[in-house]
């Protein structure tokens, strides 16, 4: 990709704070996950409660067979329902589509979920990903908003970390996970238009509640590193995380308290039962040896004795079975505990590492990372001593229409592309971030011209790619237009109270500023 530094064009602009790290301890020979999305202006705008119901619908479907499931299971014997394996789908598979996949022990590795996205889904932004994720999580697994949020953020890293890692995938996840999965799709590309039809989301399972998705999977060594790579070194994702974890380890201790208590309760039952059996046992044969009762009914108590013995062997098999569950939630809590008070001592370690400074200067300016067929880049903001400070999310910025208006930055950005739209935009100082976008459609390659507080481009008819020339105000809002075509590529010029352009075969056209209509020369 050519980067080049475009001439700072703004200049003693306040800056407010910026972070800086020790980079030292970050050093690694893998490239760092940084997620490419679509930033600019879109043809159709979905609100975050209309994205989140994407996953919400589909974590509904996913719960209700899993209800379902679990009724089905209830009539099993122990041991058929240790081994029991079973799928769950939801979703279309051309757009959004989960694939619930549990079946029994496996030599340590873990069940999951796969998220699959479609051929025909139209996210663009790991952004939005995760609010489709966030939702799944919260109507699958009665997940709090907060901690499916923080979830997801996780499960999105995870699986841009591990991206083309086949082997850990396989090494990880049991065989019937791995069956469903497409090698080449697996994990998550860090570019946006490479997931639609070559994405498959893991999210690694846990054993239920709070613990639902496998948290020490998610949040492993890579992926911590991952998040220490960020400016801020990820401190309050990382803080959250612990505090999930934290409140895991307590449930999971809840939970082993719990077994105990209903594993005593059922041995004083089993041994009640064990004495009155046998008791039962000899009152039959006294009475068959006093003549109360035949041999042959004696033979008949006998053997429903024999049945109730059996029942009782099953129950102590599932006393067992509650004794190894309790331990293995004491074992997680435990374990939950020593990690999560490690990572704590990191958080602490990593936040004296962290330099706040704040400059009262600064300049803007704009990097070209794209140059055909339209010249396309970020906007970056650049201290005294030349060295950038931040640099902007919005990478669909047309360079050559950047002005700086009343305290705003305002710019054309966007792509025709997806869901994507050409549009003026406002950009934040502060954080360089798109902070508004325009309603009108503008034409790809359109300068932005400023007379004043009116801003000029080239609005564009997608329909027919008619172009108008079009006057804005600096909320982006559409003032005039011209009822005759112009010039997709027309330049104008003001002066002597006139606007001069020209229309769509190349004839000149002279309108009033304000109002666009046409002026008799």
């Amino acid at each position: 990709m050519k980067v080049i530094l475009a001439i700072i064009i703004f200049a003693g602009i306040a800056v407010t704070g910026h972070t800086q790290v020790n980079q030292d301890e970050l050093r690694q020979d893998l490239p760092q996950v940084i997620f490419i999305n679509y930033e600019g202006p879109h043809a159709r705008i979905d609100t975050r409660e209309q994205i989140r119901q994407i996953g919400v619908v589909l974590g509904r479907q996913i719960a209700v067979g899993e209800e379902n499931m679990a009724a089905t299971i209830a009539g099993m014997s122990l041991e058929t329902r240790r081994t029991h394996s079973y799928r769950l789908q939801a979703g279309a598979v051309s757009r959004y589509y989960v694939i619930h996949s549990i079946s029994g022990p496996e030599d340590g590795k873990i069940d999951a979920d796969i998220f699959s996205l479609g051929v025909d889904t139209g996210v663009d932004h790991v952004r939005n990903l995760r609010t489709i994720i966030q939702g799944y999580l919260q109507d699958a697994y009665e997940y709090s908003e907060r901690d499916a949020a923080l979830l997801a953020e996780y499960i999105t890293i995870y699986n841009a970390v591990y991206r083309g890692n086949w082997d850990y995938f396989t090494e990880r996840f049991k065989t019937q996970v791995i069956n469903n999965l497409v090698r080449e799709r697996t994990g998550l590309s860090i570019r946006y238009d490479e997931w639609p039809g070559r994405t498959m989301i893991l999210i690694p399972l846990g054993h239920g509640g709070l613990s639902a998705i496998d948290t020490s999977t998610i949040a492993d060594s890579r992926v911590i590193e991952e998040l220490r790579r960020e400016d801020d070194m990820g401190i309050q994702q990382r803080q959250d995380m612990v505090d999930l974890r934290e409140r895991e380890a307590e449930q999971a201790e809840q939970l082993a308290q719990t077994e105990r208590q209903i594993i005593r309760q059922e041995e004083r039952a089993i041994a009640e039962e064990r004495q009155d059996i046998e008791q039962e046992r000899q009152t039959a044969q006294e009475d068959q040896q006093a003549g109360r009762i035949s041999q042959e009914e004696e033979h008949e108590r006998q053997e429903e004795l024999d049945r109730r013995e059996q029942a009782l062997e099953e129950r102590n098999r599932e006393i067992d079975h509650r004794r190894e569950e309790a331990q293995r939630l004491e074992d997680f809590a435990e374990r939950q505990i020593d990690e999560t008070q490690q990572e704590r001592q990191r958080i602490a370690e990593d936040q004296q590492t962290i330099i706040v400074t704040e400059t009262t200067d600064g300049v803007f300016g704009l990097i070209i990372e794209r140059e055909n067929p339209t010249i396309m880049g970020r906007i970056v903001r650049v201290s005294t001593e030349g060295m950038e400070i931040r640099r902007s999310p919005l990478n669909t910025v047309h360079v050559r229409t950047v002005n700086l208006i009343g305290g705003r930055i305002i710019a054309i950005a966007g792509e025709n592309r997806g869901n994507g739209a050409v549009r003026l935009v406002e950009v934040n100082q502060s954080n360089l971030e798109m902070a508004r976008q325009g309603d009108d459609d503008i034409m790809t390659g359109s300068l932005l011209w400023v007379n004043g507080n009116d801003l000029y481009a080239i609005t564009v008819d997608l329909r027919n790619n008619n172009c108008y020339l079009g006057r804005f105000d600096t909320n982006l809002a559409l003032q005039s237009k011209t009822s005759v075509r112009v010039h997709p590529n027309a330049s104008i010029t003001i002066q002597q109270g006139r606007l001069l352009t020209q229309s769509e075969d190349g004839s000149s056209l002279m309108l009033d500023p304000v109002n666009l209509t046409e002026v008799q020369q």
